[in-house]
């Protein structure tokens, strides 16, 4: 007789290690498919950054954002809200990518030093 409780709980614990393990299963398929989201949007804007921008531009902004990599970001941002809205004609050159890193680059703090 005492072997039915035992086999009871023995079932009870398969049955929670069963719904853990699904849970588990449907968090990664979603965690898969946040992840190709991501990729595609990724892919997406690199094809954009490389229709609207000159090989040079392209080069000076993976320059940026090799060195500051939030303000490179920001730039892309920027360029590919350029782009969906319409407000680019012809390709972003080198001079023009200098003159949108100018306006976009955040204010530097400077300090004049004074000796007497």
């Amino acid at each position: 007789m005492s072997g039915a409780p035992d086999d009871e709980k023995l079932e009870e614990l398969r049955q929670q290690k069963m719904e853990q393990l699904q849970e588990r299963a449907e968090a990664q398929q979603e965690g898969g498919e946040q992840e190709a989201a991501k990729q595609q949007a990724e892919a997406q804007k690199q094809a954009l950054l490389r229709q609207h921008l000159t090989d040079e531009a392209r080069k000076r902004l993976n320059t940026v954002k090799m060195s500051k990599p939030q303000f490179g970001e920001q730039v892309e941002r920027q360029v590919v809200a350029l782009a969906r809205s319409g407000r680019i004609q012809g390709k972003i050159d080198d001079d023009k990518m200098k003159q949108l890193l100018k306006e976009l680059k955040p204010d530097s703090k400077s300090f004049d030093i004074k000796r007497r």
